[in-house]
């Protein structure tokens, strides 16, 4: 894996001495309240992490920095990457509070879309995302994911509320048979 650059910042993979920040970041309130995942993370988690999931390919992991001062604001990553099927899930999540607001997100989304098409050769980048999490619903569409589905009340908060989960992706559309078929008038059958 090699550095993305994307114009203020840049992804560049994840190394062990990120264990800190990365444990810091996701036990942060603002990272956790939209995160599935919510029991807090330590370090010794963190490092099972790297070497059961992102040693293994099944995770592919990057820290964003701002290129002004190279300082690590948060995290990108593909999980289940499923080479097989060619697809993988997104996820993101800036640590960092005062890299909030920057647009910072949607040009890590972009770049994420482009390496997942360009780099890993994926058919399909999923993502989940809370619904009532706009901000966030907003930068994945400006980097090309679509919403293919609502899952209404999904996630159980500590309060006993539910919250509505949003599934999104992007589809790579390879030349392959279904639509070169389509194309030429004709369907599935023949």
């Amino acid at each position: 894996m090699e550095r993305i650059d994307l114009g203020p910042i840049y992804l560049r993979p994840i190394r062990m001495e990120d264990t800190d920040n990365i444990v810091r970041w996701r036990n942060a309130e603002h990272v956790r309240r939209n995160f599935f995942y919510r029991a807090p993370l330590t370090a010794q988690g963190h490092r099972e992490w790297m070497e059961k999931k992102v040693a293994s390919g099944e995770v592919i992991q990057f820290i964003l920095c701002e290129k002004e001062g190279d300082r690590p604001v948060g995290s990108v990553y593909f999980r289940d990457v499923d080479r097989t099927q060619r697809r993988a899930e997104y996820g993101i999540f800036i640590g960092e509070r005062d890299g909030l607001g920057k647009g910072y997100g949607t040009l890590a989304a972009r770049g994420a879309v482009r390496y997942a098409e360009k780099t890993l050769g994926l058919h399909k980048l999923m993502l989940r995302v809370f619904a009532d999490n706009t901000a966030a619903r907003k930068s994945y569409e400006k980097a090309g994911f679509v919403q293919e589905g609502l899952l209404r009340e999904e996630f159980l908060e500590e309060d006993g509320s539910y919250r509505d989960v949003v599934l999104m992706a992007v589809l790579f559309v390879q030349q392959d048979i279904f639509s070169s078929r389509c194309r030429k008038g004709r369907g599935m059958e023949g």
